[in-house]
């Protein structure tokens, strides 16, 4: 099974390319649901954010609140780790359960929707990575209309962000929404034949003989960990990814 990480930046289109992907019938694992169900009432991250910051931050209801958490840590990097560590593990074991009922079901791919794919290192896992690109200049200018931001806020909110230009260093496909919707599936047309020239016959081996699938994780994990051995730089998404 070839396992697809998508990501992007803010206001990149990388959430319309997740549908359109479900919509050709890949299995997608939204890791932006997975973090607010880790999150839910009753859960031991829940606890431990409640622990670590104050009780104030749970609702009457016992959800998390989320407006409240954010104001903390949006500009205090210190308390925003302390929570990605408490988050992001649970996020992760998640997304692994999902990707191995996908294995069970005998899905030929699935796909792993990360917001932070590249900054948490979940692309070393990826047999492929798809990053959702766009020009700076536009990404900012569909902050400013999407969230009504003054372009000061917009600005600090991509700040905050590893930025897109760096994150497609790390693709093997570049989807560039920088045009219009007709433009994105037509691009995202061939997104999936490429995938299906990626993935073969192989998935059926993978699946029928586990031993080979656990040999395939640890090839691209070997692979990834070389190819990033050097900086890492900018790069055109016109250059054929």
């Amino acid at each position: 099974m070839l396992v697809i990480g998508l990501t992007g930046g803010i206001a990149t289109g990388k959430s319309t390319v997740s549908t359109l992907l479900r919509a050709s019938g890949i299995p997608v694992i939204d890791a932006d649901i997975l973090a607010r169900e880790v999150v839910a009432p009753g859960t031991r991250a829940l606890s431990k954010i409640a622990a670590r910051f104050g009780p104030d931050l749970i609702l009457p209801d016992g959800s998390l609140d989320r407006k409240k958490l954010g104001s903390i840590i949006f500009n205090d990097e210190t308390k925003r780790k302390i929570v990605n560590s408490i988050v992001h593990p649970a996020v992760t074991r998640a997304i692994v359960l999902n990707m191995l009922k996908c294995w069970i079901r005998g899905e030929r791919m699935c796909v792993v929707d990360v917001p932070l794919l590249i900054e948490g290192g979940l692309w070393k896992w990826m047999g492929c990575v798809v990053v959702v690109y766009c020009s700076p200049e536009i990404q900012l200018h569909r902050l400013m209309d999407r969230d009504q931001y003054t372009r000061a806020e917009a600005e600090a909110r991509l700040k905050s962000q590893l930025p897109i230009t760096t994150k497609i260093a790390y693709a093997d496909i570049v989807v560039d929404n920088s045009g219009s919707r007709s433009e994105l599936e037509d691009q995202i047309r061939l997104c999936l034949k490429r995938l299906d020239r990626i993935v073969g016959r192989t998935w059926i081996v993978s699946w029928l003989f586990p031993p080979f699938a656990l040999l395939s994780v640890a090839w691209t994990l070997l692979v990834r960990m070389m190819s990033r051995a050097k900086p890492t730089r900018g790069v055109n998404p016109g250059n054929g990814k």
